[in-house]
């Protein structure tokens, strides 16, 4: 085969390691950001966090120091250093100590009992708070260590606290557990009998939280009941309902429920909330996680009559180059240790680069979904227009990938909540007049309506359909459900209610 040369014409997409790290800084949240900013610290050592306020503490400590050498200077010197509390000086005296002093060193007021916090130390205190809270399987085992129990009946016992979820309910039935125990099932040689476990079992249904170690739901209603005094009212109606039409209550079916017990309407409502007053998951209040704090990236305001976009900088530490170091890289020497500045140098440049870009286009991108979307944050969701990634992606002169990296995991702080960027962009539904309705819009009209429906014969998806058509919104029944699932709404015979 012969070689020859020939010219084409091409384009190509080539990523610098600068482009690189710009993408990568501009898709990860606040949190993430503020780790990988504190790997470059400890990594680059041209760069450094701008500490202005410990620099005006340790300006503001040496002066201290100071005064209090000149003081004793002066007292050696034979100086009054301090002077008596006389009637002609006790009007000069200042109601308030000074900023920079304090009670302990001007009166010896022993040991201290109690300070009352500031309101911005009691806002940080309320802000770091964690709730040390046990679990409710270390729960069950302190009531256990508290109980007296044979040897076998503890083994039986740790075991079916193993079984029981976080909800409270026993995860395995009594035969797979005593399998468990005994090795093979139906042995002659077993010593151990199932009625010993199911024994030890209503033991376990004895502890807090009352109804914990249930089967299933009815089992745990009835502990529940068990509790209460048994002259109260509705309280064998409750057991009977529970015990035998539990399903039809689950249903709503009322109307067969009043005529199976042969209760008036009035009566199966008392029964149906005394049943409702119980916890139908009573170990969820052992939940022991943490709650997860949103970190927004800017702050949404109201600045004479407009709407104002700051970028939150308290969460990320501002960075600058570390003048020392940056000195001593001398350009005509090659050595290793130069060559080594210079490339950091060159790194924590580009980094302050890539970290500044992500700003400027966070700050864009979210000035352009305020503008956008105006009147959601005057009037509310059902005010909000629709808007996609390639409206915004235009407006402000970028790829929609950019601004898809940039609205991911980014949360605005707003008058009316925190929301994610992603909350903004919504498909839309066409109107009658020929203008737009966003989903978002249509999923708050939604949740209004059923707000306000009646309980005893709750809106359809049908019915909500046509409430929407007849303001010009022009929706299909299928979507009011999908909609209506999103928002964790049940279904209208789910939602019907006695009263």
């Amino acid at each position: 085969m012969k070689q020859t040369i020939q010219l084409r014409i091409g384009q190509q997409l080539t990523m610098t390691p600068q482009l690189q790290q710009a993408i990568r800084l501009l898709q990860l949240s606040t949190l993430e950001l503020q780790s990988e900013v504190q790997n470059v610290l400890e990594s680059n050592p041209m760069l450094e966090q701008e500490e202005d306020d410990s620099r005006e503490a340790e300006d503001k400590d040496d002066a201290q120091v100071n005064s209090a050498e000149s003081g004793d200077e002066a007292g050696l010197n034979g100086t009054d250093v301090e002077t008596p509390l006389t009637a002609e000086n006790a009007d000069s005296i200042p109601d308030d100590l000074a900023v920079d002093s304090n009670w302990d060193d001007i009166y010896d007021s022993g040991t201290t009992i109690y300070s009352a916090p500031s309101p911005e130390d009691r806002r940080d205190a309320l802000e770091t708070f964690r709730v040390n809270s046990e679990g409710l399987h270390e729960h069950l085992y302190w009531q256990l260590d508290l109980t007296s129990l044979s040897e076998i009946d503890r083994i039986i016992a740790h075991t079916l606290v193993d079984t029981i979820d976080d909800d409270g309910f026993l995860t395995q039935s009594l035969e797979s557990i005593h399998e468990q125990l005994t090795g093979k099932p139906g042995s002659a040689e077993d010593p151990l009998d199932i009625s010993e476990v199911e024994a030890v079992l209503h033991r376990i249904q004895q502890f807090d939280p009352v109804g914990v170690g249930a089967r299933d739901l009815g089992e745990s209603l009835h502990l529940q009941l068990r509790q209460y005094d048994p002259a109260t009212p509705w309280l064998k109606d409750a057991n009977i309902l529970i015990r035998e039409h539990l399903n039809l209550l689950a249903c709503r079916d009322y109307n067969q429920l009043c005529r199976r017990m042969g209760l008036t309407r009035d009566d199966l409502q008392h029964v149906v909330h005394l049943i409702q007053s119980l916890n139908p998951r009573p170990g969820s209040k052992f939940n022991n996680m943490e709650p997860e704090y949103i970190t927004p990236d800017v702050f949404v305001t109201r600045h004479k009559g407009q709407w104002r976009v700051e970028l939150n900088t308290e969460s990320i530490p501002k960075l600058r180059i570390n003048n020392l170091y940056a000195g001593m890289i001398k350009r005509a020497n090659n050595s290793k240790e130069n060559t080594y500045l210079r490339d950091n140098l060159q790194e924590a440049r580009w980094f302050l680069k890539s970290l500044q870009s992500r700003h400027d286009t966070l700050l864009k991108v979210a000035n352009s979904i305020v503008t956008r979307q105006h009147a959601f944050f005057d009037y509310g969701e059902e005010a909000m227009k629709p808007m996609v990634l390639r409206s915004i992606a235009e407006e402000v002169d970028m790829h929609e990938s950019t601004i898809s990296r940039v609205t991911t995991r980014k949360y605005m702080h707003t008058p009316r909540g925190i929301y994610e960027f992603k909350y903004f962009f919504s498909s839309h539904v066409s109107t009658e007049a020929g203008g737009e309705c966003s989903a978002t819009a249509i999923r708050a009209i939604i949740k209004k309506l059923v707000a306000a429906e009646s309980p005893v014969k709750p809106l359809s998806d049908s019915k909500m359909a046509d409430i929407l058509a007849k303001q010009g919104i022009k929706v299909a029944r299928r979507t009011i459900a999908k909609y209506r699932e999103s928002l964790s709404i049940s279904p209208s015979n789910e939602r019907k209610r006695l009263a």
